[in-house]
C-alpha cells in the first residue's frame, strides 16, 4: 500500500486502467468459454435424447425375451453411420444385452446413473477417451412373472475428445488474446493517461515560477479541464491571499522599523549628548526622565503588537458577562474627563443597551475610540456615544466635530500604523495601533467596525451580536 501511494500518478492510474480492463477481458473471456461449453452440450444432448427416444419406443415393440434378439439388430443397424456414439443395453441382472463397439462402461456405472432422479448427463472416461452420456431405465412391452413391464437399463454416450481439442485450442487463443490486450490497454493507457494529465504538468511548471518576488503571477485558467480549472482557481485565491498576507507584514515591518527608529534614535541621541560631558545629577535626571518616556512608548507599541499578533492568529481569549454598555461608557468618560476638560470638549452620551463581552477588551476598544476622537476632535466641540440595539445586534456609534477625513484615507484607517498626515509626524500620545486593536477586538466578539467622515463629522460604529 506504501508502495502504491508513492507510485507517480501516472503509473498508479496506468495500472488502475490495465486491471480493471483485464478483468473485463477475463470475464469476458470466461463467458464465450462457458457458452461454447454449454453449446457443445446442447448439441451432444440433442444427438443421446434423440436416440434415447428412438430405443424407447423399439423397446415398445419387444412383446417377448426372444423379442430382444431382433430388436438388437435393428438397433446395430439403425447406429451405422454415428461415429463416436456408444450404446448399452443391461437386463434386469445387469448382464449386456447390447453393447457398441466401444461401449465397454462399468454396469455398475450405468445402474447407478439410471437410476438417478432426475436424469443428468454426466462424464464417463473410458480406455483415454472421455464422453457425455445418459442412462435411464425403461420398460419393455413383455410383462415379468408378477405382471409388470420387464425393465432394461440403456446408456447412451458420445466422445466429446473433438469439443475438448477445440475447447483447448479456443481457450488457448483466448488468453493470449486477453494477454496481447491487457498489453496494449497498458500502453494506450499510458499514453491517455500522460495526455490527459499534460494540462497539471503546465500547472506545475506554472507553479514553479512562484516566488516570494513574483506572488502576483497566476495560473491560466480558462484552457484547463473542469477539474484542474477548480485546483487552479483554489491555488489562484491562495496564491491571492498570500500576496495580501505578504503585503500586510512587509508594510508592517516598514512601519515597526519606521515608528521604532524614531524613539531608538531619540535615545541615542539623548544618551550620546549627555555622555558627552560631565553633567549634574539634575542633568542626567532630565535625560533619564526623557529616556523613560521612550521606553514607555516602546513597550506600549510592543504590547499593542503582541495583542494584535494574537488577535490574527485567534488567541484572544474572551472573559465574557453581561455588560450594561452605559455604565461601561461613563467608566471610560471619567478617564478621558480631564483630557476633554483641557481641550473645552463636551463628552455625552445617550440611549441604552446591554451585551454579552469582554469586560476589558471591550472598555479597551472604547478607550480607544474616544481617545482617537478627543485628540481629533475641534476645540470647544461635543464628543457623542451613542447606545442603540436591537434583537440580533447592538450599535455602537462614536462621533465627534474635525477636520473631515478624505475617502481615500477613511478605508485605511484601521490599518497599523496609519495616520491621516501623509508625513506621518510622530505623536507622543500614540503608537498609531489603537484602531487596528480595536478592529481586532470587534472582530473577536465577531462583530465589525466602520468609518464615515463628513460635513467635518466623523463617525466609527461597532457593531457586536447580543
Amino acid at each position: 500500500m506504501r508502495r502504491l501511494s508513492q507510485m507517480s500518478l501516472t503509473r498508479r492510474l496506468t495500472l488502475m486502467f490495465v486491471t480493471a480492463a483485464t478483468a473485463v477481458l477475463l470475464l469476458l473471456g470466461w463467458v464465450v468459454a462457458s457458452s461454447v461449453e454449454q453449446h457443445f452440450e446442447d448439441l451432444d444432448m440433442e444427438v443421446l435424447s434423440g436416440k434415447m427416444e428412438l430405443i424407447r419406443q423399439g423397446l415398445q415393440t419387444v412383446t417377448s425375451p426372444e423379442g430382444l434378439i431382433p430388436f438388437t439388430h435393428q438397433l446395430a443397424r439403425s447406429l451405422v453411420g454415428h461415429h463416436g456414439l456408444e450404446v448399452m443395453v443391461l437386463d434386469a441382472d445387469r448382464s449386456v444385452i447390447f453393447a457398441t463397439t466401444h461401449a465397454g462402461f462399468s454396469p455398475e456405472l450405468v445402474v447407478t446413473h439410471a437410476t438417478r432422479v432426475p436424469p443428468h448427463p454426466a462424464l464417463w472416461t473410458l480406455e483415454g477417451q472421455t464422453y457425455r452420456g445418459i442412462a435411464a431405465q425403461m420398460p419393455l412391452a413383455t410383462p415379468d412373472a408378477a405382471g409388470h413391464p420387464m425393465q432394461v437399463f440403456v446408456a447412451a454416450a458420445t466422445d466429446i475428445g473433438h469439443h475438448q481439442a477445440y475447447m483447448r485450442s479456443f481457450l488457448r487463443t483466448l488468453w493470449l488474446f486477453v494477454a496481447v490486450a491487457a498489453l496494449l490497454t497498458g500502453a494506450l493507457g499510458w499514453a491517455v493517461v500522460r495526455r490527459g494529465l499534460a494540462p497539471l504538468h503546465a500547472m506545475r511548471e506554472q507553479a514553479q515560477v512562484v516566488t516570494a518576488q513574483q506572488l502576483n503571477h497566476r495560473l491560466p485558467v480558462q484552457h484547463m479541464p473542469a477539474e484542474l480549472a477548480e485546483l487552479a482557481q483554489s491555488l489562484n485565491d491562495m496564491l491571492a491571499r498570500l500576496a495580501l498576507a505578504f503585503a500586510r507584514l512587509s508594510d508592517f515591518s516598514s512601519d515597526i522599523a519606521h515608528e521604532l527608529r524614531t524613539p531608538v534614535s531619540n535615545l541615542m541621541t539623548q544618551t550620546q549628548v549627555a555622555l558627552s560631558r560631565t553633567r549634574s545629577a539634575t542633568e542626567y535626571r532630565s535625560v533619564l526622565e526623557s529616556n523613560a518616556e521612550e521606553f514607555d512608548r516602546m513597550a506600549r507599541m510592543i504590547s499593542d503588537m503582541l495583542l494584535l499578533a494574537k488577535a490574527d492568529h485567534g488567541l484572544v481569549l474572551l472573559q465574557r458577562e453581561t455588560l450594561q454598555l452605559a455604565q461601561e461608557v461613563r467608566a471610560v468618560f471619567d478617564y478621558f474627563e480631564m483630557l476633554a476638560e483641557e481641550k473645552k470638549l463636551s463628552l455625552q452620551w445617550s440611549g441604552e443597551a446591554t451585551l454579552m463581552a469582554d469586560r476589558l477588551m471591550l472598555r479597551r476598544a472604547l478607550g480607544n475610540l474616544l481617545s482617537n476622537a478627543v485628540r481629533h476632535a475641534t476645540p470647544a466641540t461635543e464628543v457623542r456615544v451613542t447606545l442603540s440595539q436591537t434583537a440580533q445586534e447592538v450599535v455602537i456609534a462614536v462621533q465627534n466635530t474635525g477636520d473631515t477625513i478624505p475617502p481615500e484615507a477613511l478605508a485605511r484607517v484601521f490599518d497599523r500604523f496609519f495616520r491621516v498626515d501623509p508625513a506621518r509626524q510622530r505623536n507622543s500620545e500614540g503608537t498609531g495601533l489603537g484602531l487596528a486593536i480595536t478592529r481586532s477586538i470587534i472582530n473577536a466578539h465577531g462583530g465589525t467596525i466602520s468609518a464615515s467622515s463628513m460635513d467635518k463629522l466623523t463617525t466609527l460604529t461597532i457593531r457586536l451580536p447580543r
